[in-house]
């Protein structure tokens, strides 16, 4: 080959035995090439032009090259086969990410008490609220207060449920026979309560909701909850042996709502970087105020299993469905 480049006016190509790629330049119909090389322009099956052609390497060691190749293709392959088959359940369980946590608590407390017994030695519950509210003041954008100071009436419209209208139902529940009673008499005390600390600003968040409406409503309704609970109480389900210190209740919501909230809020508004990474990471945020939360059913399902495992699956399932969907469907 080399003598017949040589026998055309070509110089032989570059050839390294050792594995590395082999070039080949072909010169042609340029200036250059023409004086140097006047019998390349007679060659028809060469190309019209300088071109410098760069030849893959080929398997110098034998077949353990190639078959190293095909291994790794097929291990990239594989990967890629994976990541499509796990996608559809990654969206999944992000989309549901609070509810599956929820169930992994309760599910966890069932299955492990003795973690949950360890664990409810130490103030979790109080925790678990701080962490939500912090990250909560994290998340807070000023134009959503903005938005929430907009939306008052459906606020105040929200108050005036919670803390007035949803006692009434106790009534109802309380002409529900469940044995034990505990059960009906949970569910009642439950209608007279004011908004759940963590969950419904987890839930609003999660949907995309006024996460900063959402905040306000759980605010003020549990700090109005400690006049008006009492009285709740006493009218609609009376005799229950409840007794609520109100100034020890309100001091504890100054500390676990309010404080964590402004903190929060107080670190994005005056360091750049926090809020950057707040709006950078508002969904690993949110799975972790969801993780937070479930924290609580774990505690409380790990220290009740004894007593749960006493009760009937029937009678404990009925309740659940009316304080689950009975209820709320109500309200809604």
């Amino acid at each position: 080959m080399a003598g017949s480049l040589r026998s055309l006016g070509f110089p032989p190509p570059f050839v390294n035995r050792g594995g590395v790629p082999r070039l080949a330049l072909y010169q042609t119909s340029c200036a250059p090439c023409r004086q140097t090389h006047g019998a390349a322009s007679a060659i028809p099956s060469l190309s019209s032009e300088c071109r410098l052609v760069t030849r893959r390497p080929r398997a110098t060691g034998g077949s353990d090259e190639v078959d190293g190749d095909r291994q790794f293709n097929a291990k990239d392959f594989s990967s890629q086969e994976l990541f499509l088959w796990a996608k559809p359940f990654l969206d999944f369980v992000r989309k549901n990410f609070l509810p599956l946590a929820l169930v992994s608590g309760v599910s966890l407390g069932l299955a492990y008490p003795s973690l949950g017994h360890v664990a409810g030695r130490y103030p979790m519950s109080k925790f678990s609220t701080v962490g939500i509210f912090f990250i909560s003041g994290l998340m807070l954008r000023s134009e959503e207060i903005g938005a929430a100071v907009e939306a008052w009436p459906a606020g105040v419209l929200g108050l005036i449920s919670i803390l007035l209208i949803t006692p009434f139902f106790s009534r109802v529940i309380l002409q529900v026979h469940l044995n034990p009673h505990e059960f009906v008499t949970g569910l009642a005390i439950f209608c007279c309560m004011p908004t759940t600390l963590s969950s419904g600003v987890a839930l609003t968040q999660l949907v995309g909701g006024n996460s900063a409406l959402a905040l306000a409503m759980t605010i003020i309704s549990n700090f109005l909850g400690t006049m008006t609970v009492p009285f709740s109480l006493a009218m609609f389900v009376g005799g229950v042996g409840v007794s609520i210190p109100t100034m020890q209740l309100f001091k504890s919501l100054v500390m676990t709502l309010l404080v964590p909230l402004v903190l929060g809020k107080v670190l994005r508004d005056f360091v750049k970087s926090v809020a950057i990474f707040a709006d950078q990471n508002r969904q690993y945020l949110s799975m972790t105020s969801a993780i937070l939360l479930s924290l609580v059913p774990w505690i409380q399902v790990s220290r009740s299993k004894s007593l749960l495992l006493t009760v009937r699956p029937e009678v404990f399932a009925t309740a659940m469905i009316m304080g689950a969907y009975v209820i709320h469907h109500c309200y809604l």
